[in-house]
């Protein structure tokens, strides 16, 4: 590929992990050609020298205040403009709430091939994504054509970042016009300071918490590793907890280094959103209870005796 543009994504004025990630499925992509960053919003600017150093050899800034929040109908508009200056071979996106929304819009306008989802990317252009919720894995390829991909957050290792590399900004101007929605406020629910889809380590509870009050030891353990709070259906449905925090095949999709359940039966649902966590231990007084099928490491036990205690040794460990 001669040129591979890749989208990059900020919350709360940080660029969100899965934009690196991005970088580096786009430089394997590129497989030697260009690789052009495009960030878009309030201040875009500012993200710079920070995707260069991850590996972006140009970076096109669309910087208008009316991409401060996120709309299909201006980030279309800002992306196509980009696309049309920059005539890519491949764009990259992370499979977040906005690459799955934008990414069909525009391979639709521009007559892209999309393979969404991606979780690994081969030589030769073999893109790995999960189907069946997560039973099988299928290999795809382009034949033709200029391609789309969004990628998984937390599968594809993000290059070290290098600071003395520089890249060429390009700013470009686009009018932003007939917005069909506009964004007056975001107020978010969630389960703490680490963004849940992209966390290394995912402390997670069910129907076996109890009640809203049983959360508090898991988030103490959160605390102590550092690790955003899940929570599966069950939970939700039984109103201990925001369904923001809701892991499962109708809720979020993770793949943390660390996942552990806590009272989670492990019914097929929850499975299909957190069964490909690197390392799965899991907390259950149930001895049969499905969770253990999957998990690597099982606590037989009550979770409000077992959590403290584990807290406690991690506080240990990580003095």
């Amino acid at each position: 590929m001669n040129k591979v543009l890749v989208l990059a994504e900020a919350r709360d004025g940080q660029l969100r992990n899965v934009s690196f990630e991005a970088l580096a499925a786009a430089q394997s992509i590129a497989a030697g050609g260009e690789v052009i960053a495009a960030v878009l919003g309030k201040q875009a600017g500012d993200y710079a020298n920070t995707l260069a150093a991850y590996g972006a050899g140009k970076v096109v800034v669309v910087d208008n205040d009316a991409l401060a929040q996120y709309t299909p109908d201006g980030y279309v508009q800002a992306l196509a403009e980009v696309i049309k200056q920059v005539g890519p071979d491949a764009i990259v996106a992370g499979h977040t709430s906005i690459g799955r929304d934008l990414a069909p819009r525009v391979a639709a306008r521009f007559g892209y091939g999309l393979i969404s989802d991606v979780t690994a990317v081969e030589d030769g252009g073999v893109f790995t994504r999960p189907i069946y919720a997560g039973k099988a894995f299928q290999k795809r390829k382009f034949v033709d054509g200029k391609i789309f991909v969004t990628i998984r957050p937390n599968n594809i290792s993000a290059s070290a970042p290098d600071n003395s590399k520089t890249a060429e900004v390009v700013a470009v101007p686009v009018e932003i016009k007939d917005l069909r929605t506009i964004v007056k406020e975001v107020v978010r629910k969630t389960s703490g300071k680490v963004d849940l889809s992209e966390a290394k380590v995912i402390v997670s509870g069910g129907r076996g918490v109890k009640s809203a009050d049983g959360f508090k030891p898991l988030e103490e353990l959160a605390d102590v590793l550092g690790a955003a709070v899940g929570a599966s259906r069950g939970a939700c449905d039984a109103d201990y907890c925001d369904y923001s925090m809701q892991i499962g095949q109708t809720g979020k999709v993770v793949t943390p280094d660390l996942y552990i359940a806590c009272g989670i039966s492990g019914a097929i649902q929850h499975l299909a959103g957190m069964s490909n966590s690197k390392v799965i231990v899991a907390i259950n007084k149930d001895p049969e209870a499905p969770i253990f099928q999957v998990a690597d490491y099982g606590i037989v036990g009550d979770l409000f005796e077992v959590v403290p205690l584990l807290t406690e040794e991690f506080k240990k460990i990580l003095a």
